[in-house]
């Protein structure tokens, strides 16, 4: 990029720009995700909407490429690009919620910052697991999490955002206006703008009954099998994602289970916590439980129990996919793999993606898969950079053997660079496909926000 147009833009910004050789480049540049290691030309640290429609007229008309980046924690790394402009929507985090219950989130907002905000208000927004993942790349991919039976994806709650184009002009977007755009944000991940500001509905939801409930790994087939028919006929208020992981070697986890592989469950009941122990008891009844960690708790304390354990810098490797059964063929594969983890920080999911989420029709919001039971998401993690091919070649070996007994297609927000890309982002999309190159058409013909799981205009 040229130094004279660099430095012209660093004077059109209100907040700062970041380039080689400053100090605080190496800060700035860092991704949650320490698989990978881009080096931008420049950084632009954006703190208002002008910001934002600075950094794309810059890169407009030009092949210098643009990646947009809010919490960072893109699986694929997509948050950065080497030699290209960063437009770092980190400063941008400010979130309220006014008196009709909307919750104003700013595009850099991280969901810890969401969930704060929204408890204080006596409320919710359903969204991820983490405290550290950024508002934008989650909703904008759907969001799955604890509250997803209870109160749908993150997408479901959306009723607007403030988005710029790639032409830079803003817009305000919701049912009623830029309808089409709407639509293919709900879902769509960011190909069609930068959204600098989103509007939520919020849930009364502040306290929930919640946490760990484990068996030994040798237990995952009898385990697996009964949680499989348990979670379909539980009512909408019980979340619980299935795992297979290793005990963290942290309280409250008792010693003698540091460090041990099992699975188990990790439960969220949003209802009267009268009603936790009756809803939970044909589980409590299942083989030998280990660990049985379920209590109440402020829904803040259950989103961000797992922040200290996975601070950024971590090589992190992603599989995922959709499901609809959970036949027992595929109850012997996640037995066999998860007695397999490689590292302590190493699990598989299966997140419930029905009740609540399911009542959405797939044409109605641009996520396609509100057919399927479970997002199942295969994570090979570790601090070390020497055990990044071990992680990788684990959740790979696991992805292919799993791969039959899921529906194709995967959960855009969790996708790593794998394959052919554009087969394996339209076959996330499915019978949407279509339109979303429609709106990408009418909004970005040039496909200038292409750094990102790519729907090309055509």
């Amino acid at each position: 990029m040229d130094g004279a147009s660099v430095a012209d833009l660093g004077k059109r910004l209100h907040g700062s720009l970041v380039t080689p050789g400053d100090p605080g480049y190496d800060e700035a540049r860092a991704l949650y995700n320490g698989m990978f290691d881009p080096r931008p030309a420049a950084i632009a640290r954006c703190v208002d909407p002008e910001d934002v429609r600075a950094a794309v007229a810059f890169v407009r008309g030009t092949e210098v490429d643009l990646a947009v980046r809010g919490g960072g924690h893109s699986g694929a790394g997509l948050g950065s690009v080497d030699g290209g402009l960063v437009a770092d929507l980190s400063p941008m985090r400010d979130v309220r919620v006014d008196d009709a219950g909307i919750v104003h989130a700013a595009g850099g907002a991280l969901l810890r910052d969401i969930d704060a905000a929204t408890h204080a208000a006596g409320g919710a927004v359903p969204v991820g697991i983490l405290g550290t993942t950024g508002i934008g790349g989650l909703a904008l991919g759907g969001g799955v999490g604890n509250l997803t039976r209870t109160l749908g994806l993150t997408i479901d709650s959306l009723v607007g955002a403030d988005v710029v184009l790639a032409d830079g002009s803003s817009v305000r977007t919701d049912e009623d206006h830029e309808p089409d755009l709407f639509w293919a944000l709900r879902g769509g991940g960011g190909n069609f703008g930068v959204v600098t500001s989103f509007r939520f509905r919020m849930h009364p939801v502040t306290s929930v009954v919640a946490g760990p409930m484990l068996w030994p790994i040798d237990q995952t087939p009898e385990v697996l099998s009964a949680y499989r028919e348990f979670i379909g006929a539980a009512p909408d208020e019980l979340g619980g994602y299935f795992v297979v992981l290793v005990v963290p070697p942290v309280p409250p986890f008792p010693e003698e289970l540091q460090l041990t592989k099992v699975c188990g469950v990790i439960w969220c009941f949003a209802g009267p916590e009268d009603r936790a122990g009756e809803a939970l008891a044909p589980m409590r009844a299942v083989g030998k439980v280990a660990l049985d960690g379920v209590t109440a708790m402020p829904l803040t304390a259950l989103q961000s129990v797992f922040d200290p354990l996975f601070p950024p810098g971590d090589q992190w490797y992603w599989r995922t996919g959709f499901v609809r059964e959970i036949h027992d063929e595929a109850v012997a594969v996640h037995a066999e793999f998860g007695a397999r983890i490689p590292t302590p920080k190493s699990s598989m999911h299966l997140y419930p993606v029905d009740g609540a989420a399911a009542r959405v029709r797939p044409e109605d919001t641009a996520w396609a898969y509100r057919d399927a039971r479970w997002c199942q998401v295969i994570l090979g993690v570790d601090p070390d950079a020497a055990n990044t091919e071990l992680v990788r070649s684990w959740a790979v070996g696991y992805s292919d053997a799993i791969r039959p007994h899921t529906m194709g297609g995967g959960y855009v927000n969790m996708m790593m660079a794998e394959g052919d890309a554009l087969d394996r982002v339209h076959g996330s999309y499915r019978g949407n496909w279509d339109r979303l190159v429609r709106v990408k058409r009418a909004y970005d013909p040039e496909n200038l926000f292409h750094v990102n799981q790519n729907i090309p205009p055509g």
